[in-house]
């Protein structure tokens, strides 16, 4: 799996989710992790880096991940966009994928989850 100039984006408004899911991607790979901890700011981070994957929270202050999602999805229609959600109700589920997310994952999530994704999308 090449990792070498692949950007990753992770957006959450924990700092301790941000700080533990950076650290477990610094593992897998040699991945530039950029992070932002609000719905605008991940906006804005997408648009200034065009990353390769995105982690979106779904509870967010300023602009919740769903809407983030959209603008995103807006910007780049390919983007990988992975949802984010410790509430991880069915409406939530639904509505992150009729918005175009690529997956959904459940916090807490588990290392494997992460590992997955990130061999998917790099492979």
């Amino acid at each position: 799996m090449s990792s070498k100039g692949q950007t990753i984006l992770i957006c959450d408004d924990s700092l301790l989710v941000r700080k533990k899911m950076k650290d477990y991607l610094n593992e897998l790979g040699d991945f530039n992790v950029i992070e932002a901890s609000n719905g605008e700011s991940s906006i804005d981070m997408f648009r200034q880096n065009n990353p390769d994957l995105v982690f979106l929270d779904i509870v967010m202050p300023d602009k919740n991940g769903i809407d983030a999602l959209n603008e995103m999805r807006k910007i780049n229609s390919e983007a990988k966009i992975v949802m984010l959600s410790s509430s991880g109700t069915r409406k939530h589920l639904k509505e992150s994928m009729d918005a175009g997310a690529s997956d959904f994952i459940q916090k807490p999530w588990e290392e494997s989850q992460i590992e997955h994704i990130v061999k998917n999308v790099f492979k």
